[in-house]
């Protein structure tokens, strides 16, 4: 994963990981890579791999098992989901509706274009 200049290295790497989640790549109670294998893999140093994991325990994504590692857990893939449909929203659909009445589109002309574009 190349990571971009414009925003943190933990920061994308916490959201590659919650991606993954969603993804189904590391499902409910299975082990996320650890600190180490991160920082290894993607040559970055430890304690930016263990912000970006800080991260997602904060965000309730994945727990520490002392001495064991970090696991994803229960409900993460759904939560995630519910957090990005938020986003979704405030990211893509006002904006969108914003500009269609900007161009004297209403909801329905909107929704018919993306029926169309579907079929």
């Amino acid at each position: 994963m190349p990571f971009s200049s414009d925003r943190a290295i933990f920061l994308e790497l916490a959201d590659a990981i919650a991606a993954d989640v969603l993804a189904g790549l590391y499902p409910e109670e299975s082990q996320v890579p650890s600190t180490t294998e991160l920082a290894a893999h993607y040559r970055i140093n430890p304690a930016t791999a263990g912000k970006a994991l800080n991260r997602l325990v904060d965000a309730g994504i994945v727990y520490k098992k002392r001495g064991l590692g970090m696991f994803v857990a229960e409900g993460a893939p759904e939560a995630l989901r519910r957090g990005r449909r938020a986003e979704f929203r405030t990211d893509y659909i006002t904006p969108l509706l914003a500009e269609a009445r900007r161009l004297g589109l209403t909801t329905v002309d909107v929704v018919d274009m993306i029926t169309k574009d579907q079929a």
